[in-house]
C-alpha cells in the first residue's frame, strides 16, 4: 500500500468542512462510525441493531474474547473498533458489560506506568459505554477522558490516540479538542490508516469535518 493518495486526501482536509446539520440524527460517533483497521484481527461484526443471541456470538465471553486481541495487537485504531464493537454486544448484557470494564481497569491499575495502552483501552471503553449503554451504565461516574489523556502523557506522541481523544471531546472542552485535532491531523500524513480514517465519512461529511466543527452538535 502506498501513502501517497493519503498524503493528497489530507492536503484538502482544510478545505472540505462541511455544515453537520444533520448530525444529530447520525449517532454517537465512537459507536456509529466504524474504524477501517484493514484486515487486522478484532471481536466479529456486528450490526447497531444487534440483539442477544444475534449470530450466536457468547456474551459471557465478551470480556475474554476483548482482552485477548487487545493484548495481541498494539494498534490504537484496532483497539478502538474491538472496542467499539464490544460496546454494541455488551448493550445487551449488563454483567458482560461491567465485567470488561471492571478487567480492563484492573488490567491499567496492574500495569502502572509501564502499558498506556491499558489506560487508554479502560478509557476508550468508558467515553464509548456514556454514548451508547443508557441506563444503568457501569461507566456512568468514571472519567474515560482523563484515563486517554493520561494514557497520551505517559505514551508521548501518539496521534491515533490523539484522533482517538479528539473524538471523546467533540462536545469539549473545546480547547482539549482543537489540540488533539491539530496533533492528529498533523501525524496523519505519516500514518496512512488513520489518513483514511480522517477522510472516510460519517453519514454526510468526512471524520476530518466532523472533528473540526464540533460547535455543529450544539445546534
Amino acid at each position: 500500500m502506498t501513502t501517497h493518495p493519503f498524503a493528497r486526501s489530507l492536503a484538502g482536509i482544510g478545505a472540505i468542512l462541511i455544515a453537520l446539520s444533520t448530525f444529530a440524527l447520525a449517532g454517537p460517533p465512537l459507536v456509529c462510525h466504524p474504524i477501517d483497521i484493514g484486515s487486522a484481527k478484532t471481536l466479529p461484526w456486528v450490526d447497531l441493531n444487534y440483539r442477544r443471541g444475534d449470530g450466536g456470538f457468547d456474551l459471557s465471553g465478551l470480556a475474554k474474547e476483548t482482552l485477548a486481541i487487545l493484548d495481541s495487537n498494539p494498534s490504537v485504531l484496532v483497539h478502538m473498533e474491538t472496542l467499539r464493537r464490544a460496546t454494541i454486544f455488551a448493550r445487551q448484557d449488563q454483567q458482560a458489560a461491567k465485567e470488561l470494564l471492571v478487567r480492563l481497569h484492573a488490567r491499567a491499575e496492574d500495569s502502572g506506568s509501564n502499558n498506556a495502552l491499558a489506560w487508554f483501552d479502560a478509557g476508550y471503553l468508558a467515553e464509548t459505554y456514556k454514548q451508547w449503554l443508557g441506563t444503568p451504565d457501569p461507566a456512568a461516574n468514571v472519567d474515560g477522558y482523563a484515563w486517554v489523556a493520561k494514557a497520551i502523557q505517559m505514551r508521548g506522541k501518539d496521534p491515533e490516540m490523539e484522533f482517538a481523544a479528539a473524538l471523546i471531546t467533540l462536545t469539549g472542552p473545546e480547547r482539549d479538542h482543537q489540540g488533539h485535532v491539530e496533533r492528529a491531523t498533523a501525524g496523519a500524513k505519516s500514518d496512512p490508516f488513520l489518513a483514511q480514517n480522517l477522510t472516510s465519512r460519517f453519514h454526510n461529511q468526512t471524520i476530518s469535518a466532523l472533528l473540526a466543527n464540533p460547535e455543529d452538535l450544539k445546534k
